[in-house]
C-alpha cells in the first residue's frame, strides 16, 4: 500500500506563512485594516501570489480569525481538559486566557480586536466572530455546571452570569495591560476572579 505524503505542501506553509503574519497584524491593526494588499511589505510573496490563498478580503479575514481561535484554543482551553472537571478546569483555562497572547507571540488578543470592531457591523465576519465567542460560551458554561455537580459550586450559581463576569475580567485585563500599560494588569485580574470564585463557593458548615 502507498502511503500518502504527511508532510504539509509548499502551498500549505505558504498559507501558514500568511496566516502567521495576518493573525499578528489583526491583533495590532485590526481585522477591517487587514487586507490582501496590505500583507505585501511583510511577506516575500506577491499580491497575486497571496490572492491565490484567499480569494477576497473578507475570506482573509475570516481564515484569520479561525487561525487565532485554533492557537488560543492550543494555548488555553486544550490544557485545561488535562485537569479535572470544576472549579480547577475553570481556573486553569482562565489563567491560560491570561497569558495565551504573550506565549503566541501576540501583542493583543485579535479575537477581542474583532469583538470590538464587528460588534455593530452585521455581515459575516460579525456572525463569524459572535459563533466563535458562543462556543466558548458554551464552553465555560458547561464546565460552570459541572462545577456545580461536583460541589465546587452553590446550587444556585448562575452559569451564564459567572461567564459574564469572566469576560468582563477577561476585557478589563486587555485594557489594562495594552491601553494603560499596567505591570498589575495580571495580579489584578487573578485578583478579580479569586473574588469571583469566593461569591459562588457553597458556604461551609458551621461547626458546633
Amino acid at each position: 500500500m502507498i502511503r500518502k505524503n504527511l508532510l504539509p505542501s509548499k502551498g500549505d506553509e505558504t498559507r501558514a506563512l500568511i496566516l502567521d503574519v495576518a493573525v499578528q497584524h489583526a491583533a495590532v491593526a485590526g481585522f477591517d485594516a487587514l487586507t490582501i494588499g496590505t500583507l505585501a511589505a511583510q511577506t516575500s510573496l506577491s499580491k497575486s501570489g497571496r490572492f491565490a490563498h484567499f480569494g477576497s478580503k473578507e475570506e482573509l479575514q475570516i481564515a484569520t480569525l479561525d487561525e487565532a481561535v485554533r492557537r488560543f484554543t492550543e494555548a488555553a482551553v486544550l490544557p485545561s481538559l488535562k485537569v479535572p472537571r470544576g472549579e480547577k478546569r475553570i481556573t486553569v483555562l482562565f489563567e491560560n486566557w491570561l497569558k495565551w497572547t504573550e506565549n503566541c507571540g501576540l501583542k493583543a488578543c485579535p479575537m477581542m480586536s474583532a469583538s470590538n470592531e464587528f460588534d455593530d457591523k452585521p455581515g459575516t465576519m460579525r456572525d463569524a466572530i459572535a459563533h466563535q465567542m458562543q462556543r466558548l460560551d458554551a464552553e465555560i458554561i458547561g464546565n460552570i455546571k459541572s462545577a456545580i455537580e461536583a460541589g465546587d459550586f452553590a446550587a444556585d450559581t448562575d452559569p451564564e452570569q459567572f461567564t459574564f463576569d469572566i469576560f468582563g475580567i477577561i476585557a478589563s485585563y486587555y485594557r489594562s495591560r495594552n491601553l494603560f500599560h499596567d505591570k498589575r494588569a495580571n495580579q489584578r485580574a487573578l485578583q478579580a476572579y479569586g473574588r469571583l470564585l469566593a461569591t459562588v463557593r457553597p458556604e461551609k458548615p458551621q461547626q458546633a
